[in-house]
């Protein structure tokens, strides 16, 4: 898929050939919900906690004997149904992580590429002339009238990520930190010449292609 390469100053800077198998192939809703659901479950922190019969502070004792009071029966004074007792089945400390297998996870990432190509959302955006000043970028991006943009290179530039990370709804990520949830997350998805070769790395497809030119050889 010859795909046209847009500069930050919204000029032509050529074409570029895109994958179909990354950027062309049907989407799955369901497989993204997948890979969505289980990134945001690595994400929380687990740490919530409330301590059970046997945890909080008191004595053990019998609060009092078990017949002649006129009183329901009690055996501690840390049991739940006292204000200061234990929490019957509370939340305790863990992980909330799961295995998702590979081949889900980038599927996934594939059907979150091939969406945003079929929206009409995905830029080719080279970033080679990025200005030094935040003002200016956040202008040059204005022009775009992108209301969110995630903007993906290979190899992320520390003059470019300070420049741009106070942009309201702009986040820059390398290749290797590209994501089914930030993609979608965003309105627009721009990525570098050099984020689709190493898109392709990572997804498998360059060694895929070697090999097959090797075979042909």
């Amino acid at each position: 898929m010859n795909f046209a390469i847009t500069t930050l100053a919204n000029t032509s800077g050529g074409s570029l050939d895109l994958p179909d198998e990354i950027f062309a192939a049907t989407p799955r809703a369901d497989i993204m919900a997948r890979v969505v659901h289980w990134q945001l479950a690595k994400r929380r922190a687990g740490t919530h906690k409330t301590k059970g019969m046997g945890e909080v502070s008191g004595t053990t004792k019998k609060p009092y004997r078990q017949k002649g009071t006129g009183n329901a029966r009690q055996g501690s004074l840390r049991a739940p149904q006292f204000r200061t007792g234990g929490v019957v089945h509370g939340p305790v400390v863990r992980d909330h992580g799961y295995a998702l297998p590979k081949k889900v996870r980038r599927l996934g990432l594939i059907s979150a590429l091939s969406q945003k190509q079929a929206e009409g959302k995905l830029i080719v955006l080279d970033t080679s002339g990025a200005p030094g000043k935040t003002k200016d970028l956040a202008a040059q991006l204005k022009a775009f009238g992108w209301r969110s943009a995630l903007i993906v290179d290979a190899e992320v530039d520390q003059g470019f990520l300070r420049t741009s990370r106070n942009i309201p709804n702009v986040d820059v990520l390398p290749t290797v930190g590209a994501n089914v949830y930030d993609i979608l997350n965003h309105d627009v998805l721009a990525v570098t010449p050099a984020a689709v070769e190493g898109l392709k790395q990572r997804l498998g497809l360059a060694a895929a292609a070697s090999a097959g030119e090797g075979a042909s050889a």
